[in-house]
């Protein structure tokens, strides 16, 4: 059985996201006939995708959650719902030892992911790293431990806009 783990993008528009599910189950697909364990920390956007993915092809899902306080402190309302339906579907859920969802445990959660998969998905738009938590931070450590990695990025994805204080526009 492989192990495949996502890494991605949250912020992707609503179009993105059929492309997005379209490469991910592409890709998915093949490793799905001999058994498949995705492994994801379900943040909205790529990681959720991933997940659902998994589970449409019959594979498991393994959660990992950055800290104790993760759905209470940093699920937004509007994916709570898919969030909590995972969380319920996943063979096993992994939370880190941190009481605080910050960047080392963001940082600490992306380890134990890499630390526990065959190959990495990525959903990634190419852009260097804004911090290491991110997206293009889980693929340079990937990378650096020669780890099997698969980008993905749809021609026409597209990442929503946000203005100075964080809002999407």
């Amino acid at each position: 059985m492989v192990r495949i783990g996502i890494t991605g993008h949250m912020d992707l528009t609503p179009a993105s996201t059929t492309l997005v599910r379209t490469a991910i189950t592409e890709v998915l697909t093949p490793y799905a006939r001999n058994g498949l364990t995705g492994v994801s920390c379900i943040a909205a956007g790529a990681d959720s995708i991933f997940a659902e993915v998994v589970l449409a092809l019959g594979g498991e899902l393994e959660v990992i959650l950055p800290a104790s306080d993760y759905r209470r402190c940093r699920v937004r309302p509007d994916h709570a719902e898919l969030f909590d339906t995972l969380v319920r579907r996943a063979t096993r859920v992994r939370v880190m030892p941190f009481d605080e969802s910050n960047r080392t445990a963001y940082e600490a959660a992306n380890e134990a992911l890499l630390d526990s998969v065959d190959l990495l998905l990525a959903v990634w738009d190419g852009r260097s790293p804004a911090d290491r938590g991110g997206t293009a931070a889980v693929v340079e450590s990937a990378r650096a431990r020669k780890l099997a990695t698969d980008i993905v990025w749809p021609p026409g994805m597209r990442r929503l806009r946000h203005n100075k204080i964080g809002e999407r526009r």
